[in-house]
């Protein structure tokens, strides 16, 4: 098992900060509010030296964010995320690898494991993420996957840590080839990850809920851009040692498993 620790963290200042700026970006009215009242008020100061240069980074943002929230926009963007995705082949895998979302998510990508699980594309479905990994696990079981079949791990907080903590439990059971679901602006991020840990991994992406709100859709899919380029510069997939002596989670799984 992996260090309880890892359970026990609390969210770093970074999560809490995308958080509270997520919320923030996806709600219209505490964005275009504030941006609006800062335009007009850069008015009542006619000598003031950056008047010029506020006025207009001001009416930037404020253009930038109608403009990333534009239908057009967000299908265009939504296209390219998964413009390079490769097709699942179909073939036998060792294990579904779940990755958790929110509840809002949970509900589709359930469905999709359970009827892979049924159709023998793998013989194990793992859930992973901190505060949907357990409920993940419940919600199979009423889809009618035994407890047998089923394993989780509720601690990962990233999409990085989703993919070393997945290698931590599975791969010192031989696990290699996993089915792995996501949601579609998602997948291509994690697919990159879980490949550069040694995973072969066949793509099953999951739509966006139908009624997620326009806004909050727009800010996952340009998120999802932010996370590719930031993800890229910091080297997460650039390949691992295939035995994985280096990663600490991983070691710590092979020990304990003798």
């Amino acid at each position: 098992m992996l260090d309880p620790a890892l359970c026990a963290r609390p969210l770093s200042q970074w999560l809490v900060l995308k958080s509270t700026l997520s919320h923030w970006l996806m709600t219209p009215v505490l964005v275009v509010i504030p941006l609006t009242a800062f335009i007009l008020l850069i008015k009542f100061f006619p000598k003031w030296r950056w008047k010029r240069y506020m006025l207009v980074m001001g009416s930037l943002s404020l253009v930038a964010y109608f403009l990333v929230s534009f239908p057009a926009t967000v299908a265009i963007a939504s296209k390219g995320l998964i413009a390079f995705l490769p097709e699942d082949p179909g073939r036998k895998a060792d294990a579904i690898v779940i990755l958790g979302r929110g509840a809002y998510m949970r509900k589709s990508r359930v469905e999709v494991a359970a009827d892979l699980w049924k159709s023998k594309r793998a013989p194990l479905i793992f859930a992973s993420g901190a505060g949907d990994g357990a409920d993940i696990v419940k919600m199979l079981k009423t889809e009618g996957v035994p407890k047998s079949v089923l394993k989780a791990e509720s601690c990962s907080q990233t999409t990085e840590e989703n993919a070393l903590f997945t290698a931590a439990m599975l791969q010192p059971m031989g696990v290699k080839r996993i089915v792995l679901i996501t949601d579609s602006p998602h997948m291509m991020r994690s697919l990159l990850t879980f490949r550069s840990l040694g995973f072969t991994v066949f793509p099953r992406p999951t739509p966006l809920p139908a009624n997620l709100p326009p806004t909050r859709r727009a800010m996952m899919i340009f998120y999802e851009y932010m996370g590719l380029f930031n993800y890229g510069i910091k080297g997460y997939w650039q390949p691992q040692n295939a035995e994985m002596e280096q990663n600490p989670y991983i070691a710590q799984q092979q020990a304990a498993n003798g």
